[in-house]
């Protein structure tokens, strides 16, 4: 499966697929809900992710995971969707105002309550003393966090929440931006999660990209969003479809890679 070729912006430097990832395991338990990139694209930048991590962040992520028998990386990417509360509700996105995409904490971001705090904290709890059930849940928040600030309307404007009031007809039924992007994009490939993380995985990017801190992945994500073209008429064509959708792939296969990156990081001292 050969990954598609971007064409709508060069925000992203890719190279020539020199190699493709081996996803050494099945998706297993994986949960149905449909939130942020909805269930399967965060299944998948979990999958892309585990085939990346190395041998130490491999062990204790499945150290882990063993607290509760039967959890893969992929199984519990969604757990923060089924488990949101109001007060982790704010922690999934960061609301950019129009005129701009550069980052500012105590505006975006009041107190950490925002994706890009959120990803930082739960860093900061993974790669601590912090006894293992603490860490095991820090896992899962970060497996979802790191997928949430690639999703381009979890990085989108204030003033229409990201796309969920941005209302539009598409893939034959009334729907919103925001939900085209979470799970309509996605679902249109036709592929199962394994499928997807393989084709994927078939691309290297560089190293630079491959570290991005969270609060510039969220600029990077905002700069998609403010793209020319990125909101549709109201009734969305096979024109977008065509252009976006290397886009979406592209937010998946980077943000699987970062993930492993944070992830080998965090437990290189585990």
């Amino acid at each position: 499966m050969q990954l598609w070729k971007i064409t709508v912006t060069n925000l992203f430097n890719i190279r020539t697929p020199v190699h493709t990832l081996v996803i050494a395991f099945t998706v297993g338990l994986m949960a149905n809900a449909a939130h942020a990139w909805g269930a399967q694209g965060h299944q998948v930048v979990a999958l892309i992710a585990q085939a990346q991590l190395t041998p130490k962040a491999r062990a204790e992520v499945h150290r882990l995971l063993a607290l509760e028998p039967g959890e893969t990386l992929a199984s519990i990417s969604t757990w923060p969707d089924e488990h949101r509360s109001p007060a982790t509700a704010a922690w999934h996105y960061v609301n950019f105002p129009r005129e701009t995409c550069v980052y500012v904490p105590e505006r975006d971001c009041p107190d950490g309550k925002c994706v890009v705090g959120a990803i930082q904290k739960q860093l900061e709890v993974l790669a601590s003393t912090a006894t293992d059930d603490k860490r095991l849940l820090a896992l899962k928040y970060l497996v979802h966090f790191v997928g949430d600030v690639h999703q381009p309307l979890h990085a989108g404007y204030l003033d229409d929440k990201g796309g969920n009031t941005y209302q539009l007809q598409a893939f034959l039924r009334g729907t919103n931006l925001h939900a085209v992007w979470d799970t309509g994009l996605i679902k249109n490939l036709n592929r199962s999660s394994e499928e997807l993380a393989v084709g994927l995985s078939s691309g290297s990017f560089v190293s630079s990209e491959r570290n991005l801190s969270p609060e510039a992945a969220a600029e990077e994500s905002c700069k998609v969003v403010s793209s020319p073209g990125y909101y549709p008429g109201r009734k969305l064509g096979q024109d977008y479809i065509d252009k976006f959708t290397p886009v979406a792939e592209q937010r998946l296969r980077v943000a699987g890679d970062r993930l492993a990156g944070m992830l080998n990081r965090g437990l290189a001292s585990k």
